[in-house]
């Protein structure tokens, strides 16, 4: 169920931030509609692939996403964007991280 879980949230925070990525680089690079519209669909697919989580809470899992979010948001600029994160960004992505990990697999 956790290697699920984790698997659902790395494919979410693809969709996520690639969707938005697509959507920056429409608008603020000037790339066009074709970028932008790839996006929105990202971003939808993203909102689909949330609902898959094995947990049935809503806020948690949303609250959760949003540490994945922060590490993969820094991960994607690394990648794409040649972003060199301080260790300041590195510590905070790893906070998020850990709270990611007390939020969805702590026992209940």
């Amino acid at each position: 169920m956790i290697l699920r879980s984790v698997v659902l949230f790395a494919l979410a925070a693809l969709m996520e931030i690639g969707g938005a990525w697509l959507v920056w680089q429409g608008v603020r690079e000037h790339r066009g509609w074709l970028w932008i519209g790839g996006g929105v669909i990202a971003l939808g697919v993203y909102g689909f692939v949330a609902t898959l989580q094995p947990d049935a809470h809503f806020g948690r899992i949303l609250a959760a996403y949003g540490g994945v979010f922060v590490a993969g948001s820094l991960a994607w600029g690394m990648v794409v964007d040649g972003f060199r994160p301080d260790r300041y960004d590195v510590i905070g992505a790893l906070v998020c991280l850990a709270g990611v990990a007390v939020i969805m697999y702590a026992p209940r």
